[in-house]
């Protein structure tokens, strides 16, 4: 499995398609549940991708059941709202539906964001 650190850095090196790496960071999480690939932090160079990563890795935490690993908290929220759709006519629903692990750092998605079929 891929750690969150390599994710970073195909994140940051392809900005474009960043979906991409981090949506299969995503399903081979839920598949492995290996929180080794998440036991050390990231360097935190992007705020925008940072907060993603670490709310990512907090909300599947949660969702598995599994440990939280702490230096996620001092990960910080976004300095300005992101809305990741970038769909203005969305606005108002990511606001509501966007999980806490999401909010709190100031970031914005539809509740289906990591829904994976």
């Amino acid at each position: 499995m891929t750690t969150i650190k390599v994710v970073k850095k195909e994140i940051e090196a392809d900005n474009e398609n960043w979906l991409i790496p981090f949506l299969n960071f995503v399903d081979d999480f839920r598949r492995d549940k290996n929180l080794s690939a998440v036991r050390h932090p990231f360097e935190l160079t992007n705020e925008k991708i940072d907060a993603l990563l670490a709310s990512t890795i907090e909300y599947l935490g949660n969702e598995l059941h599994l440990e939280i690993p702490e230096w996620t908290e001092s990960v910080p929220p976004c300095k300005e709202p992101w809305f990741v759709a970038g769909v203005e006519n969305i606005k108002a629903i990511a606001v509501v539906e966007s999980p806490v692990f999401f909010r709190r750092r100031k970031i914005f998605v539809l509740e289906n964001f990591l829904v994976r079929v």
